[in-house]
This record gives C-alpha cells, sequence and structure tokens, in this order.
C-alpha cells in the first residue's frame, strides 16, 4: 500500500529581525573536506496542534540568534580558497507538507520505510545548490496530528551536538521562551589551526554497492556484555563500546577477508571538553568540535576473538584521544587524521543517541525516534541509534555491505540481538 505526501508550500524563512551581514570564517575542523557533505534524517512525532506553523515561527525568531544558519557558504572573497559563511539573511529552505495516512498506518515509521524518505525531505527549488544551504527543513502533517520533520543539514556549519543545540533553542520559543536557554557562540577562531600538510595528489574514492539494514541490540545483550566485561576487566564499558564492537566484528566475519588484512573502524569523538580553556565557559559553541578514532587490527584477530577482547581494542583506541589531540592541536603529525581512507576494510560508525536530538520538544513531547540517513556509497557507515519509544536497547542501521555480505552480515548481527 502506498501513501502519497503532498507538499502544500515551499519558503525561505528568515530571521524576523535585523541580523549581521558579512562573511564569517569558519575553523579549521569545519573547513575539512570530510565535513563537506549532506546529513539527512526524521525526526518523528507522535502528535502535535499545527505543528508547521508553530515550528515555523519559532525557526524565524531561532534565526535571529543562530543567523548564519541563514546565511550561504561562499568562497573566500580575498581568493584564499577556503569556504566562509556570507551571513545574507536569505533563510532556511522551508517547506510544509501534508499525507492522508496516519503515523499508526505507517507503523511510526519503523524499517521498512512505507514512505520513501525522499518524500519527507525536504525537495530543494532548482535554483539551490544544497551545499550551499547551511539548512533545510520540511514539517510534514499526518492525520491524527503526529507529524515528521525532516531536516537536510551541511556538517560544515555544526556537528551533530551543534545541530541539537540549534534544533532545541527553535522547540524552547515554540513552547514559549523568548529566547533559548542557551546562548549560541561562534567561536570559530579559537579552534586549533594546525599548519597545513603540503597538497598531495587528489582523493581516489571508491564507489561501492552497499546495501542498507537496520538491527536492534536487545538491552538484556547490552547489559549482559557490559557486566561480562566488568567481571572479566575490572572497568566498565559503554553502550557505544558494545554496539560499535558487535558491529565492527559481525561485518568483518561476514565480508570475510584475508585473515592477514587489517581493518579499520573510525568514529568521531567530541572534543569540547578538551577546549575548555578557550572555548566560552557557558557552553553554546556549536561549531565542528570532534576529532576521528580509528582502530585496526587484522581481520583474523576481530572475526575469531571474543566480544570482550574487541571491546577492549575499541577502548584502547578511545583511550588515545587526549594524547593524538594535543598533538595534533599542536600540529605535531605526519599525516591529517581528517584525511580518511575510504576502503570496503573501513567501517564508519557515528552515534546519534547521546547529541540531544531525542530531547527536541516544539510542546507536544520528544520525538518517538530520530532516523538518520548520513550515508554515503564511498563509505561503509553504520549509525548507532535507538528504537521508537517506549522500546528499549540500540538500533543499529548500517549501508555497510554489498549484496553478496548481506545474508551473513544479517545472521551475525542476529546473534547479538
Amino acid at each position: 500500500m502506498s501513501f502519497a505526501v503532498t507538499r502544500t508550500s515551499r519558503s525561505f524563512v528568515a530571521p524576523c529581525e535585523e541580523t549581521p551581514r558579512g562573511s564569517l570564517g569558519l575553523s579549521f575542523i569545519d573547513r575539512e573536506p570530510v565535513f563537506r557533505y549532506v546529513v539527512r534524517s526524521l525526526h518523528v512525532f507522535r502528535h502535535g496542534r499545527e505543528p508547521a506553523r508553530v515550528i515555523r515561527e519559532a525557526l524565524s525568531k531561532a534565526l535571529v540568534k543562530y543567523y548564519p544558519f541563514a546565511g550561504r557558504f561562499a568562497d573566500d572573497p580575498d581568493g584564499g580558497g577556503e569556504v566562509r559563511v556570507a551571513c545574507t539573511g536569505e533563510g532556511v529552505w522551508f517547506v510544509e507538507a501534508k499525507t492522508d495516512c496516519s503515523l499508526e498506518d505507517v507503523k511510526h515509521l519503523g524499517p521498512p520505510l512505507v514512505i520513501p524518505e525522499d518524500a519527507l525531505l525536504p525537495m530543494p527549488s532548482p535554483e539551490l545548490k544544497p551545499l550551499d544551504v547551511p539548512l533545510m527543513m520540511q514539517v510534514t502533517e499526518f492525520a491524527g496530528g503526529g507529524f515528521v520533520v525532516g531536516l537536510i543539514f551541511v556538517h560544515t556549519i555544526a556537528d551533530g551536538i551543534g545541530l541539537a543545540q540549534f534544533l532545541n533553542a527553535v522547540a524552547e520559543i515554540a513552547c514559549g521562551l523568548p529566547n533559548p536557554t542557551v546562548e549560541p557562540a561562534w567561536s570559530r577562531e579559537v579552534i586549533p589551526n594546525p599548519p597545513k600538510l603540503p597538497p598531495g595528489g587528489p582523493p581516489v574514492f571508491s564507489s561501492f554497492k552497499l546495501l542498507d539494514t537496520t538491527a536492534d541490540l536487545s538491552a538484556d545483550h547490552i547489559n549482559h556484555v557490559k557486566a561480562q566485561h566488568l567481571e572479566i576487566t575490572g572497568q566498565r564499558c559503554s553502550t557505544f563500546d558494545v554496539a560499535v564492537s558487535n558491529l565492527w566484528q559481525s561485518r568483518t566475519r561476514a565480508i570475510n577477508l584475508d585473515p592477514g588484512v587489517d581493518v579499520h573502524v573510525c568514529f568521531f569523538a567530541n572534543t569540547r571538553h578538551r577546549l575548555r580553556q578557550v572555548l566560552p565557559p557557558e557552553g553554546g559553541y556549536y561549531g565542528n568540535c570532534i576529532y576521528p578514532i580509528t582502530a585496526t587490527a587484522s581481520s583474523g584477530r576481530i572475526a575469531s576473538a571474543e566480544l570482550i577482547d574487541v571491546i577492549s581494542i575499541i577502548r584502547d583506541a578511545k583511550a588515545r584521544l587526549p594524547d593524538e589531540f594535543a598533538k595534533w592541536a599542536a600540529g605535531d603529525f605526519k599525516d591529517d587524521p581528517y584525511e580518511l581512507s575510504f576502503t570496503y576494510s573501513s567501517l564508519f560508525v557515528t552515534y546519534w543517541t547521546r547529541l540531544g536530538l531525542l530531547d527536541v520538544d516544539y510542546g507536544w513531547g520528544k520525538p518517538l525516534h530520530v532516523i538518520p540517513f548520513a550515508y554515503l556509497d564511498i563509505m561503509a557507515i553504520g549509525i548507532i541509534g535507538a528504537p521508537p519509544a517506549p522500546q528499549k536497547g540500540t538500533r543499529v542501521m548500517t549501508h555497510c555491505v554489498e549484496k553478496e555480505h548481506m545474508q551473513a552480515f544479517l545472521e551475525e548481527m542476529k546473534g547479538f540481538a
């Protein structure tokens, strides 16, 4: 059964008051090419009353404080070749839509999606270049009062924590506050700016035919592994540690590389706590403030190891963060850590449950769940999130194996349910 989504309004939402004009420089991390892409996500809410109107009005007010989101990315006018934010006040591209079905009819957008995500995400007008617009939004109202906020944002403007900070600001205003409780801070100039390495050759990216799948790890399984890890090692591990280790081992077994071939898992760690001395003490920084951590081991070791041992490999990599980040900030590195290698032996993982996106409340309750689509065909990726409330446990959404390895991957992940 198919359900049609009708877009009823398309326009720019500009700040409701005059905002500064001019050009803002981005940080060293913001400008990294690895972040010059769009992230798409759906935020599913059980009910609301005229949510499109309420969110639109709150967005216009929030953009007064967060005016860079209303600007456009542009090349440095001085010819430096670096992208900047032109504070034009043009606004966020905003789409209103409706559908005759209820969220219950589409199983609250649980997998597999009954409505294609493209129908729930904002379609830009033809003259817009998506990589020039920091944020686009679509609010789709469902029969019975449910609604979905579809977002497309360019990672260059903010990391996941920064995006959540902005959305929570919109939500607070929607709930009646005159101003967000957290004052936004641009402060891109205080982020470390180590010397650039000499340019190498142009990067070469392979394109894979990766398939999507979703698997849930039960809370019982996660808690059992945590208890086992504590008993064996005397140390506590996190839900992230368990989930990423499950995923890395399952994928490594499924793709079945030669045992001597190295496999890698990479994830980004928040580094705001490493920059307390330079960032505003009251918080509010919403730019990219994350650093890549990579764990590497032979395929044979990961495939045959006990899960507790894989967790130890992940935790050892995380423990290197303070030293590696300090060296990078001081310019003491030979290779740019943000220049990542996209091969089939590499897995990239993002963690969406601790960003603050599940706390966004426009006045009618927090989202049932958030569905990310941070997928590119040049990288094998896994996204660790949460299943729809009130379900417990952890949801692992992947775009990480090709067709020939999918069945084996699904069987491996079943063992961790």
